[in-house]
């Protein structure tokens, strides 16, 4: 099975499940990724290792970096005084975005800033439907990136694997993930992940996931909610 995933917006409004190793994303940002057919995707990182990495290594690969995402972060429309760049479409932006990202790519292969570049590249591709071209996007990202890195393209292929009709695939990176949390992926997040992944065939056992999760502080008691009130309106 494959198709188009959709987001339904980008936020940029600090959101971050606080738990686990889970830092203080102060500019994070988050790409959630809708309903694909019955499978309910989760809120997928874009920002985040992107924004530490930046913020810490004052290279000139990662000024580059910096820019594409400013590129693939500006608005469309109308001017806007406060921006470096602006669009007048999506597809403007997105084709600005897709060049700078891929010139980072191949400028710095092997390369953590090439890493976060296939990262974006890979979202970009699943929001078009290219499912393809974003599972390979992200399985290289992975390759590349250090071990909290490569967890983030993980968990974005994890979700391309269910929209794609893998669930096996996704669910086993995303148990992986649970026995090996990560800074920029707690356990917490793979755990509703995987529930929300499962739950179309699975519901019982993704309801006993997500139970646990419904009594902690913070985003993930939302997010838990949130998913249980999806299974039982299934």
């Amino acid at each position: 099975m494959a198709g188009r995933i959709t987001r339904k917006e980008l936020k940029t409004d600090k959101f971050a499940l606080e738990v686990g190793q889970t830092v203080d994303f102060v500019t994070g940002h988050r790409r959630q990724l809708a309903r694909y057919g019955s499978i309910v995707a989760v809120v997928v990182a874009i920002a985040v290792g992107a924004y530490f990495y930046i913020r810490y290594q004052k290279t000139e690969r990662a000024q580059v970096l910096a820019q594409a995402i400013t590129i693939q972060e500006a608005p469309v429309g109308a001017s806007n005084a406060g921006a470096l760049f602006t669009f007048p479409t999506e597809d403007a932006k997105r084709a600005a975005a897709t060049k700078a990202f891929s010139e980072i790519a191949v400028k710095y292969s092997g390369t953590t800033d090439a890493a976060v570049a296939k990262y974006y590249m890979g979202a970009s591709a699943a929001d078009e439907g290219k499912l393809a071209d974003a599972e390979k996007l992200f399985k290289e990202a992975a390759e590349q990136g250090d071990k909290n890195y490569a967890s983030l393209a993980r968990f974005s292929l994890a979700q391309v694997y269910f929209a794609e009709g893998r669930p096996a695939d996704g669910e086993k990176i995303l148990r992986d993930l649970m026995a090996h949390p990560t800074v920029f992926v707690s356990k917490d997040q793979a755990i509703i992940a995987l529930a929300r992944g499962i739950a179309p065939t699975r519901p019982d056992e993704a309801r006993k996931m997500l139970e646990p999760l419904r009594t902690q502080n913070g985003v993930v008691s939302q997010v838990a909610i949130s998913a249980v009130g999806e299974l039982q309106a299934q």
